[in-house]
């Protein structure tokens, strides 16, 4: 079988597959999506799943899996057009499911994940454009997070803790 190889087409086997699948990592997905016909690189899939705002959750095992928000991504021009109380829902839900910890030291946050999904909780903080965080950087486990204020780390902070209580 063979695919189209046009982004909107790999975005949407992605989908198909992460709705009818558990899928635990990158590579285990590119099995899937190959065995569709859809040929991609690490990096590309890597993209795409933070493009269709991508995250991994429990399932029903206990082992995280790749999921995608069924409204579709948060990004580019349709962060934009999303009122602020769904962006700050979205942050929400996320939080609950992926924080693990999140500590601060004069204007920097340190927030930990599961493994695998730092870049996807950073990801939609920085759609989020608070106006009191200058940036994040992402690992795979952790994020840190820059505010703008010398001394706004511990507020930062306690509203991530408030988004996953």
């Amino acid at each position: 079988m063979s695919a189209p190889s046009t982004k909107t087409a790999r975005h949407a086997a992605i989908k198909e597959v992460l709705s009818a699948t558990d899928i635990h990592s990158q590579a285990e997905l590119m099995t899937e999506l190959e065995a569709r016909g859809v040929s991609v690189t690490q990096g590309t899939l890597s993209r795409d799943l933070v493009e269709l705002g991508a995250y991994r959750v429990r399932g029903e095992g206990g082992q995280l899996v790749y999921s995608v928000p069924p409204d579709g991504p948060v990004t580019g021009e349709i962060a934009g057009r999303r009122p602020p109380e769904a962006i700050e829902s979205r942050l929400s839900t996320l939080c609950r499911d992926l924080l693990v910890a999140a500590e601060s030291s004069a204007n920097l946050v340190i927030l930990r994940t599961p493994p695998g999904a730092a870049q996807f909780l950073a990801s939609v903080i920085d759609q989020s454009r608070q106006p009191d965080i200058l940036g994040t950087i992402a690992g795979d486990d952790t994020i840190m997070i820059v505010t703008r204020a010398p001394d706004g780390g511990m507020a930062v902070a306690g509203r991530f803790l408030e988004y996953a209580g």
